[in-house]
């Protein structure tokens, strides 16, 4: 595609000369025989103005369909602002381009699910089983996986860096004086789509790359130990549960800190703490992870781990939109996060 420094070298004059010719521009003194020649040239170099080719893209772009596929049902998203915030942003950023969503599907609903196979792309939300997103949609080179953790090599992902944000949540709590810290969290699994016309209940666990790296860095240093590495729902229910759990194993042996997979969990966790009459910090720090709203009116205010959810849902669609303009090598995004302290951890009474 042609463009004005083109122009400007077969023209033999300056690519802001070449610009201000072809905008008309009334206070350029310029002889006719080179405004003649800068048109000729353009014409014959098909140079069309970038706004003409930004509407002819935009164009294009309104002519594309694609589909969104979400693991979460309504009621998840309800619950857990999570998922809700991912697609929050994949709708924002395709309403700002003019893609069109032509068809959501929801894989946990139930509902019958038709292959899309005339879409021009798919973005799926969730850990879902790669054959089922493939029969569903089989073109692996226009989907793009969102929090998968088990994205393949050759499909275009976006994750978070869970490994950086465990990373960071320990460092602060260690420089605190916790040695005893805790994990919190909920299975992840990769399920397997309803409603494609056969039973599709089992689902397999998958790697959880926040009870991976919290797991890793404490045996590393030697202190890790299993019972405060614990397996609960993901859910307000699943925290407290689990922050039970850890509390019978009584005053001289129940960690001093905990990380909670999620904020709705560590709510759970905080009323658990109450409800025994333990303070918050200063009998257990605590940190949550996503950052909702509700976590800064907490009593006390919820240290956590900021999780960017609606900006991955914008890069899925920026890695969609390329491939639709003809990107073929695949892309791995990785969003970080931000490390957010407030009030509900404290130094360590052991040192």
């Amino acid at each position: 595609m042609a463009t004005i420094k083109d122009i400007a070298a077969k023209a033999g004059v300056s690519a802001a000369t070449v610009s201000r010719v072809l905008n008309n521009d009334p206070s350029l003194a310029v002889g006719e025989e080179t405004r003649s020649r800068i048109f000729g040239i353009a014409e014959q170099l098909a140079y069309k103005p970038s706004r003409l080719r930004k509407l002819k893209q935009e164009e294009h772009l309104a002519k594309q369909q694609i589909g969104l596929l979400m693991w979460s049902s309504v009621e998840d998203e309800r619950d857990d602002p999570y998922f809700s915030s991912i697609r929050r942003g994949i709708e924002l950023r395709c309403e700002e381009l003019g893609l069109s969503i032509a068809k959501i599907m929801r894989g946990s609903s139930g509902a019958e699910l038709t292959p899309c196979h005339g879409l021009d792309g798919l973005i799926a939300v969730g850990s879902i089983r790669l054959d089922d997103i493939l029969e569903l949609y089989g073109n692996p080179d226009r989907i793009v996986l969102v929090n998968h953790p088990n994205a393949p090599s050759a499909m275009d992902s976006v994750k978070l860096n869970f490994e950086a944000a465990i990373d960071d949540a320990l460092a602060y709590l260690q420089a605190l004086g916790h040695r005893r810290i805790a994990y919190v969290g909920g299975e992840e699994s990769i399920h397997r789509l309803t409603g494609l016309g056969t039973d599709r209940a089992e689902r397999a666990t998958a790697h959880d790359a926040r009870r991976s790296r919290f797991a890793a860095v404490l045996s590393g240093q030697g202190i890790y130990r299993a019972e405060y590495d614990l397996v609960s729902e993901w859910s307000s229910g699943g925290g407290y549960v689990g922050m039970r759990k850890l509390l019978e194993l009584g005053d001289g042996d129940r960690p001093t800190a905990c990380l909670m997979g999620s904020d709705p969990m560590a709510v759970g966790a905080l009323r658990a703490l109450n409800e025994a009459g333990l303070s918050v910090p200063g009998d257990m720090s605590l940190i949550g992870f996503d950052d909702i709203e509700i976590s800064a009116y907490l009593n006390p205010p919820l240290t956590t781990v900021k999780a960017y959810t609606e900006l991955m849902g914008r890069t899925g669609v920026q890695l969609l939109l390329e491939r639709l303009n003809g990107r073929e090598a695949a892309i791995h995004a990785t969003v970080n996060t931000a490390f957010v302290e407030r009030e509900s951890c404290g130094r360590s009474a052991e040192t």
